[in-house]
């Protein structure tokens, strides 16, 4: 009985977590705005307030999963929860956009070891049939998180400030420490063979200079020499990223598990969702806050249907897990996400949100369906002692399609806007949104090329989600959890697959 309770325990203290983390994303996308009218914040600005949280999280994670198998998965996760909390803090403190920046950059880090170690517990604390079910209630609480996330946020910022999106994050960040030091039980690998310093240098390195690019590459110029050198210093260090990985004896990215096919359809599915959907509520809200003029809690109000329906969606898609392959809820739920962005591209000049509702309420199902696949794949065909960095490694490819997605998304869009209007507004202003940076005369043109470059960007996310969803019903095969199943021990593989 009591491995019982300390295993629902364990749940708990796992979803507050991930309900803190996530609800401070979706709290932090509609709140941009208002930060950047008191900060007096860039384009660039605003997307380095969401990409330095998203590039820590991703530099890190490989290396907090490697540091959980080595020292303890409780003890990082409990670790992680005090610096994500205290980071929070920093963040309600900011007067600047770089204090901001470099506040949201140390939530990362706490949020590294959070996100690494999140379904290492549960699968330490889960078998069989009851892991499903497990996964489908952390799912579950993915959904809620982003449900009432742009609520909260909008009635926090509009009704109090947006310094309390942050300090929201105090008193679930201390309950959650509470129960993870009283409930969770230790478990590690004491077989692991440390921290492996070259990958960590050589990957967060490589996905600076990357995203950096990226960001700065329309201000810049492509061809300058800081944007060309940055881009080739990217590639140069990820390609000795993985020939460091290849060679050593305890890498934090193991290439092997990549020879798993349903191993990397889940990596490409995190990823594809994460740079086609979520790297998009940026947009979304700046068009939503700026473009048609709604307030931070009427923002979070057009948000609803898409996060009510993927809260709603997620334990079924859960439940699910036991009578259909995981590779068709993949295909099924990154298609919807997909059709739901193609969906939103109704939207032009003289649109209200109501174009977007279709689109909202499809592609929530799809999210709500791609979620718990993802996390029972992920550990589902690795071994225990190895579903640290399994959980890691899932992660982190849903944070570089978050940064990458932003980023890239981000150059685009400056792009599209400036060969569309010319030198006449600078690109910076005319990212925003807000029409009232642009003379009458040329509003009309101006909403006109906006929302025809929103347009763009949603058929690109679109695409992105299409190619991940074949990839992953192509790869994601059922025997490759069934040989785990019968080679190690039947009871932990996911009744799911």
């Amino acid at each position: 009985m009591e491995k019982d309770d300390r295993r629902w325990w364990t749940l708990g203290a796992v979803c507050v977590a991930t309900f803190m983390l996530l609800i401070d994303i979706t709290i932090v996308n509609v709140a941009l705005p208002a930060i950047a009218d008191d900060l007096g914040s860039s384009f660039t600005d605003l997307q380095w307030v969401v990409d330095a949280y998203a590039l820590s999280l991703a530099a890190l994670l490989l290396t907090a999963g490697s540091l959980s198998d080595l020292f303890g998965r409780r003890r990082v996760f409990v670790i992680g929860l005090g610096l994500f909390t205290l980071s929070s803090l920093l963040c309600g403190l900011a007067t600047t956009p770089t204090f901001l920046t470099l506040s949201r950059a140390a939530q990362g880090v706490g949020g590294a070891a959070m996100f690494a170690t999140s379904l290492a517990l549960l699968a330490q604390a889960f078998h069989g049939a009851d892991r499903g079910t497990a996964f489908g209630v952390w799912g579950a609480t993915i959904g809620l998180a982003v449900a009432i996330g742009p609520l909260v946020g909008g009635a926090l910022t509009e009704h109090v400030s947006w310094q309390s999106i942050f300090l929201i994050n105090l008193p679930i960040g201390i309950v959650a420490i509470a129960v993870s030091l009283a409930k969770v039980r230790e478990s590690s690998d004491p077989e692991h063979g440390g921290v492996d310093w070259p990958g960590l240098i050589t990957f967060s390195g490589g996905l600076f200079l990357l995203v950096f690019a990226l960001v700065r590459g329309n201000p810049e110029g492509w061809t300058s020499t800081l944007i060309l050198s940055f881009l080739i210093g990217a590639v140069v260090l990820l390609v000795a990223f993985v020939v460091v990985e290849s060679r050593i004896s305890k890498p934090m990215l193991d290439l092997s598990l990549f020879r798993r096919p349903a191993f990397a359809g889940a990596s490409i599915a995190a990823f594809a969702m994460s740079a086609g959907m979520f790297s998009m509520f940026l947009y979304l809200t700046l068009y939503l806050q700026n473009t048609l003029g709604l307030s931070p809690l009427e923002t979070g109000v057009r948000f609803l249907p898409l996060t009510a329906v993927s809260f709603f969606a997620a334990p079924l898609a859960g439940r699910l897990q036991s009578k259909l392959q995981i590779r068709y809820l993949f295909g099924i739920g990154l298609g919807l996400v997909g059709l739901g962005l193609f969906l939103m591209r109704a939207i032009d000049a003289d649109s209200d949100w109501v174009a977007l509702l279709p689109g909202f309420i499809v592609a929530g199902a799809g999210i709500g369906t791609t979620n718990p696949s993802l996390a029972t794949t992920a550990v589902g065909v690795v071994e225990p002692r190895r579903s640290g960095m399994a959980s890691g490694i899932n992660n982190t490819f849903r944070q570089v399609g978050i940064a990458t997605g932003i980023a890239g998304l981000g150059a685009l869009f400056e792009h599209l806007l400036s060969s569309k209007l010319g030198d006449r507004i600078p690109a910076q202003a005319l990212a925003s949104g807000n029409p009232k940076v642009v003379p009458p005369p040329f509003r009309h043109a101006y909403l006109t090329a906006y929302t025809d470059s929103l347009d763009t960007l949603l058929l690109v996310g679109a695409i992105t989600c299409f190619v991940g969803a074949l990839l992953a019903l192509v790869l994601v095969r059922q025997r490759d959890f069934v040989t785990y199943q019968s080679a190690e021990t039947p009871a932990d593989a996911p009744a799911a697959a």
